[in-house]
């Protein structure tokens, strides 16, 4: 995957792995049980090339983010909170 663009985001206490392709308005991807980033492999370069800045991150418990020990700790607002604060840091991220 040409430019692919790997790092780590700090959102709503914790580090989120994201991976990232391309420059203009960001397209949030968030996979589903029981996948990560990869998920998104072919469309991330698809949407980069149409002019947007495609981002993918592994969830709260996947790939290379944070696993919080507590299962009270995957809530859906918790997930929000992290596609929130990954979507403000992305937005405001120079390439």
């Amino acid at each position: 995957m040409l430019n692919l663009k790997h790092y780590i985001v700090e959102s709503n206490s914790i580090r989120i792995h994201v991976a990232e392709q391309g420059e203009g308005p960001v397209v949030l991807f968030c996979h589903g049980f029981p996948e990560t980033w990869y998920s998104w492999r072919h469309q991330l370069p698809a949407l980069a090339e149409a002019g947007f800045r495609a981002v993918a991150p592994d969830m709260r418990g996947y790939g290379e983010t944070e696993s919080p020990a507590g299962v009270d700790q995957y809530t859906l607002l918790h997930l929000v909170g992290d596609m929130v604060g990954c979507w403000m840091h992305c937005a405001s991220r120079k390439s």
